[in-house]
C-alpha cells in the first residue's frame, strides 16, 4: 500500500476510534441521556455531574481512544506531524462523532490521551497542572471550573513544551490548544456572561 494511502487509512481509523462515545456508553442502563442534562455535552465532565463511578468509564475510554491511535500507528522515524495527525484525528472523531450525528464532546480527555502517547514524560506535568487547577476551581466554586482547568492545562502544556523542546512541537500543541479553546466557546460565553 502506498505511504499516503496507508496514512489516510490510519487517520480514518483514528477518527473512528475517537468517535466511540464512551460518555454515552458509561450511562447505559441508567435511563439518563447526557445530551438533555447539565451542559448537554457527551463527555467526562457531564458524566461526572451524574455519577462519579460512571465518569471513570468515560474518562478512561476517552483518554484511551486518544492514546491508542498514536500508539498503534506512530513509529520512530516517522515525522512528528504524523503523530499529531493521528491524535487530532481521534480528537475530531470525539468532537464530531458520526455515532452522535456529528455532535460530540469537547475533546479534552481524548487530546490528553494523544498528549500522553506523544510526550509521556512531559504530559504528566500538564495532567498534574489540570488536577491542581480543577481542585482549586472546585474549592473556590469558580464558575465553569472544568472548562477553565481544561483550557488552562493546554495553554500550560503549549508553553511548557516550547520551553522544553521548542518548535515544531509547540506549534502543533498551539494548534490543538486553539481548536480546544474554540470547542469551549459556549463555556467562554457563560464565563463572560453572554
Amino acid at each position: 500500500m502506498p505511504i499516503d494511502a496507508q496514512i489516510f487509512l490510519q487517520l480514518l481509523v483514528s477518527f473512528l476510534l475517537g468517535s466511540i462515545p464512551f460518555a454515552i456508553i458509561a450511562m447505559w442502563g441508567s435511563d439518563i441521556d447526557l445530551r438533555s442534562i447539565g451542559s448537554g455535552n457527551p463527555g467526562f465532565n457531564n458524566v461526572l455531574r451524574v455519577s462519579k463511578p460512571r465518569s471513570l468509564i468515560s474518562l478512561f475510554g476517552d483518554v484511551g481512544k486518544g492514546y491508542l491511535p498514536v500508539w498503534l500507528f506512530y513509529t520512530s522515524g516517522v515525522p512528528l506531524n504524523i503523530a499529531w495527525l493521528y491524535g487530532m484525528g481521534a480528537v475530531f472523531g470525539h468532537c464530531y462523532s458520526p455515532f452522535l450525528r456529528f455532535r460530540g464532546g469537547k475533546g479534552i480527555a481524548t487530546s490528553a490521551g494523544a498528549m500522553l502517547a506523544i510526550y509521556p514524560s512531559l504530559a504528566v506535568w500538564a495532567l498534574l497542572f489540570f488536577v491542581v487547577v480543577r481542585v482549586l476551581a472546585s474549592k473556590f466554586k469558580i464558575n465553569e471550573g472544568g472548562a477553565w482547568s481544561s483550557m488552562l492545562s493546554w495553554v500550560f502544556f503549549t508553553i511548557f513544551i516550547h520551553l522544553q523542546l521548542g518548535m515544531p512541537h509547540s506549534k502543533y500543541a498551539l494548534l490543538m490548544t486553539v481548536f480546544l479553546i474554540w470547542q469551549h466557546k459556549s463555556n467562554i460565553g457563560r464565563i463572560l456572561g453572554r
